[in-house]
């Protein structure tokens, strides 16, 4: 995954298309093209287009209210009615931060097997229920700390991933077609090999993809291309290869040794982006349109036959990294609003056209000028036929006229319409008179022709969005054991809800004891919540701290993405940090700026019972309180606004009644979030 640049390249292959050129009246724009499609054309197989749910990505959407969750689900997955997924790639969690978050591990240690953590199991089933021919694929981003002596290329590596496949077949019955090795990292063949070799001495018959590397690596995104060639036995254990953000050079990216390899080439993770920068709208005008053009240009430029997008659905706070990254929007579940925004239709053109097993028709698939791209495709029986025509760039109207031959279906074509004045519209029907038909395109749109049935728009429409609750409180009574608390997001580590100790009833404990190896920045673990635009506030929280260990209260977070400072250790706010030796600290943590101390001192020990931490924000006042005694007042004004969190060192402390109210801390009393 990757977001602090993105990714591109330009790379042409020659295509044998059959265009024919005719003459037109004085008063055409352009010529009249012929685009024959033939079913005896040669082309590679779609593979599909699909999305990566990572980096904790999806986090919020398991916590949406129904029906607004369903109809998420709904367009996302539901054939026919959205972006209509086809193949839907989730992280391999180890309770490490992969972008926006750290997912949960199955096996935090060699003994420890529970297969019911996180969200994305659940994903996956949701997606399986609505299509069940949906392909299925996982790849780690890190691995728990006790993988390898801190080495994930490993043994216990391989065995961790075959465990994760074989509880995915047992507990959620999900056939999981396809795995990575190591999320943008540097490969290693051997440990490729020895993948492989687990695999099949688990009987599992998942298939696997490599390496999905990028070009900010040694060897870059093909380096596994010669490997493969001088070992035939590296050879027999990939499947498919995968690379990421092939566009972020602006230059040829996919290399003739790869298409001799005789295997699929993926682009395994991908962005609408128009190059190295922050991400974009998804909206039509902007995203829809870059991706339109995309998934186009991945196949006949690239020879990519399946695309797949980070991230499906953006359902993570705004502050954390790489936000906007999905399809949709949807990371405010506490008011049941989302938007379907233009990638989700850009997607559908072809999503809703053509199914994986489908053929490329390389004859009918190619460019007109520099202004129009198109591919055609067919399906096995020969007959079905679909093109998908993009005129993005195009500034005036274009006649194009297909001729369809050697049995493809002459039934009446369907023409469906994405532009300014069009979202996913069927806007005609043709038809075919001895094989042949003719339609004007209009510029800036996205068009699908297509012989067959079934499509279909959503039309579920989302409440408004509303803020983050004020005043909050959770006490987590309502959160079962095991599990995470609604709208509380892990951003290194895992707090889960487990009995209390030294009290009645359930507390939220950091759970990961041990540093996990790392994909991106290790911050020291912490969950955040509530609102970027809180200014004046008081936060407080219950902490039961063990010997040695460390609690963290967090409040005015402006940032939380742990890529502006690959060396913090907390999110960019105010912190109050408490060891259980009585050594406290009120910091004010700035990205790329050394850590200031604003206050500190020592009290007795107070790994002993329970303590409750406070901050108060007001104006550029900031007050640190432990139980009832004002631990110091401090005038600072780094950050004005912002998020709470609570956090942890590497050790199990425990926490309870979260609260935060007005900055004269009044209230608190009221009625808990209802689960």
């Amino acid at each position: 995954m990757r977001f602090f640049a993105i990714r591109r390249t330009a790379w042409s292959w020659s295509i044998s298309a059959l265009i024919l050129i005719s003459a037109t009246s004085a008063t055409a724009q352009a010529r009249d093209a012929v685009i024959v499609l033939d079913a005896n054309a040669t082309g590679s197989i779609f593979d599909g287009l699909g999305a990566v749910s990572a980096g904790a990505s999806s986090r919020l959407l398991i916590d949406y209210p129904e029906p607004q969750r369903s109809e998420i689900l709904d367009y996302l997955f539901k054939p026919g009615y959205g972006a209509s997924i086809q193949h839907l790639k989730v992280e391999v969690g180890c309770d490490v931060n992969s972008t926006d978050g750290s997912e949960p591990s199955h096996m935090r240690s060699q003994t420890d097997h529970d297969f019911t953590r996180g969200y994305e199991w659940w994903l996956m089933e949701e997606a399986r229920k609505r299509n069940p021919d949906i392909i299925l694929d996982v790849l780690p981003w890190g691995a728990p700390g006790w993988i390898g002596n801190g080495h994930l290329y490993s043994n216990d590596m391989a065995d961790y991933i075959a465990e994760f496949l074989e509880g995915a077949k047992k507990i959620h019955h999900l056939n999981i077609q396809y795995v990575g090795v190591w999320n943008e990292r540097m490969f290693d063949g051997t440990y490729v090999k020895e993948l492989a070799h687990v695999l099949a001495k688990h009987h599992l018959d998942t298939k696997i993809v490599c390496c999905d590397a990028y070009s900010g690596i040694p060897w870059g995104e093909w380096g596994v291309v010669e490997a493969i060639k001088a070992d035939p036995d590296l050879k027999d254990a990939v499947s498919a290869i995968g690379v990421h953000y092939p566009r972020e050079r602006n230059s040829p990216s996919t290399p003739p040794e790869a298409r001799k390899l005789g295997k699929p080439l993926w682009s395994s993770e991908d962005q609408p982006n128009p190059g190295s920068g922050p991400f974009v709208s998804r909206d039509w005008p902007v995203g829809g349109r870059i991706l339109a053009k995309q998934y186009i240009s991945n196949y006949i430029d690239e020879g990519f036959t399946k695309t797949e997008i980070w991230s499906p659905i953006t359902s993570y706070y705004d502050n954390l990294a790489a936000p906007n990254s999905g399809w949709m929007f949807a990371n405010t579940p506490w008011s049941g609003h989302y938007d379907v925004q233009g990638t989700i239709w850009a997607t559908a053109h072809t999503t809703q056209f053509a199914q994986p097993g489908w053929q490329y028709l390389d004859s009918a698939s190619g460019r007109i000028g520099k202004s129009i791209s198109y591919v055609s495709l067919m399906s096995p029986n020969r007959k079905d036929w679909s093109v998908v025509l993009e005129t993005i760039d195009a500034t005036a109207p274009q006649q194009l006229s297909f001729d369809l031959q050697n049995g493809l279906s002459q039934s009446t074509v369907h023409v469906w319409q994405t532009d300014d004045s069009h979202t996913f519209e069927k806007v005609t029907d043709i038809a075919v008179l001895n094989g042949h038909f003719s339609y004007t395109f209009s510029p800036h749109a996205l068009y699908s022709l297509t012989n067959t049935s079934g499509q279909g728009k959503g039309r579920a429409i989302p409440p408004p969005a509303q803020p983050f609750p004020f005043p909050y409180r959770d006490d987590f009574e309502d959160t079962k054991i095991g599990r995470s608390p609604r709208y509380l997001a892990d951003q290194d580590g895992a707090f889960e809800v487990h009995p209390c100790h030294q009290r009645e009833g359930r507390c939220l404990e950091q759970m990961i004891l041990e540093r996990p190896i790392p994909w991106a920045p290790l911050p020291d673990p912490f969950t955040l919540a509530g609102d970027a635009s809180w200014e004046n506030y008081a936060v407080s929280i219950d902490v039961q701290i063990p010997p040695f260990g460390a609690a963290t209260l967090i409040g005015r977070i402006d940032s939380a993405d742990v890529f502006k400072d690959r060396e913090a250790l907390f999110p960019s706010g105010y912190v109050l940090k408490v060891r259980a030796d009585g050594h406290w600290e009120l910091l004010s943590s700035q990205y790329k700026k050394p850590t200031a101390t604003l206050a500190n001192g020592v009290l007795g020990d107070l790994s002993l019972g329970w303590h409750r931490l406070e901050l108060k924000f007001h104006g550029h006042s900031i007050t640190a309180n432990l139980d009832s005694t004002r631990l110091s007042t401090v005038n600072d004004d780094s950050h004005a606004r912002g998020m709470v969190a609570l956090g942890s060192d590497w050790n199990p402390v425990q926490f309870d009644n979260l609260a935060v109210s007005n900055d004269s801390g009044t209230g608190l009393n009221f009625t808990p979030l209802q689960r």
